[in-house]
């Protein structure tokens, strides 16, 4: 009888709270907007099921010793993890549509106007009884604007470690809606006129300007802003190792099997920190509400800006471009793009959208290195 009571103790039954049961759920509900609505699956898997491994009981996986708690110190502890994911996309981009168009940095630049909006949103929810956001949790917080999951992540490991899991979820979250927040805020903004607009054909880029761009690129950052460089360091490492031609082994490496593993435990170590105890608050409602209001901020000012550069060059310059300064790589400017189609079929901006999209990458990993600079 002894022995059947001890089982019993031992059983996730017998130890399952309420709080345990509502984060496996969540778990869940991440996994079905994975699989079932492929929203940003690569990442959303693998933080859901980490989310459900994190939360059963007695397993373990996050204490001292289990598989979880070392890939989390190991991993975004050491904040590695977002800089081999950085160095990926970096390997993944082609900066041809912005060298051509300069002009499209200031996009980039106007749609981080988000990230700092919600900084003092996030000061100002400390009115709020329950709210208890110290200027290290606000700018972790804000930089969800900036529609950057890695940059989110590497600035939450750093200044706000124990929001870090309500931070992620928020950013891709909001990243993986970006075909539904973006289109209202963009048509609300910009007339059918403005929207019809189409561009001028892009200059051809010459190899010798895209592999001078990414030195030119850390050079700047190294004078002006040291703190950026793990950032932007491995974002143009792996650029120049896509357009040297020369490393092409080490190019698709950056851009597949490293990428592809480093996601994996990604996701499972921001999963973990998705435990009852730490997720469910008021402070998570908080960072989901200031989230939204982050990235649609960011869309908001930089169609705006867009708006500005259209009047200034006698309308050629189509508004919409701003919403793509975002930094949701490429899926703000296939947004963009399909927008601009419904009210012209001969407009196509895909291209064009790059160029404001991959600024928008610096754009957020400069404010990063603002926020660390200034409250780190």
């Amino acid at each position: 009888m002894d022995g059947l009571i001890t089982l019993w103790h031992d059983t996730g039954i017998y130890h399952f709270e309420w709080k345990q049961l509502v984060m496996m759920a969540v778990g869940a509900l991440l996994l079905f907007l994975a699989i079932v609505k492929k929203f940003e699956p690569l990442l959303l898997l693998p933080i859901g099921f980490g989310a459900i491994l994190a939360n059963i009981p007695n397993a373990g996986f996050t204490d001292p010793g289990g598989i979880l708690y070392y890939i989390y110190e190991i991993g975004i502890g050491s904040t590695v993890f977002p800089l081999l994911i950085f160095m990926g996309v970096g390997a993944m981009t082609d900066f041809g549509a912005l060298i051509a168009n300069p002009k499209m940095l200031f996009l980039g630049a106007a749609a981080q106007f988000g990230i700092f909006a919600t900084l003092f949103g996030a000061i100002a929810l400390n009115l709020i009884p329950g709210f208890e956001f110290t200027l290290q949790d606000a700018s972790a917080i804000a930089i969800i604007g900036g529609a950057d999951g890695p940059t989110a992540i590497f600035l939450a490991s750093k200044l706000a470690p124990d929001l870090l899991g309500a931070i992620a979820v928020a950013a891709y979250s909001y990243m993986a809606l970006v075909p539904l927040i973006q289109p209202p805020i963009m048509r609300a903004l910009t007339s059918e006129k403005e929207r019809a607009i189409q561009m001028e054909q892009l200059r051809p880029v010459s190899k010798a300007e895209k592999i001078l761009f990414p030195l030119l690129v850390l050079f700047a950052c190294i004078l002006f802003l040291p703190s950026a460089t793990p950032l932007v360091g491995m974002f143009c490492l792996g650029n120049l190792m896509r357009e040297s031609g020369v490393v092409d082994r080490l190019s698709g490496a950056a851009q597949n099997e490293i990428i592809n593993t480093v996601t994996i435990f990604l996701g499972l170590a921001v999963g973990s920190k998705l435990s009852a105890e730490a997720f469910l608050s008021v402070e998570t409602l908080g960072i989901l509400a200031l989230g939204a209001v982050a990235f649609s901020v960011g869309t908001g000012s930089g169609v705006m800006m867009a708006k500005v550069m259209s009047r200034l060059s006698g309308g050629k310059v189509n508004p919409l471009l701003g919403a793509a300064g975002v930094s949701a790589v490429p899926m703000a400017a296939r947004v963009v793009n399909k927008v601009g189609l419904e009210s012209n079929p001969q407009n196509f901006l895909l291209m064009h959208a790059m160029g404001p999209n991959v600024a928008g990458v610096l754009g957020s990993a400069v404010a990063a290195g603002v926020l660390l600079a200034l409250v780190g």
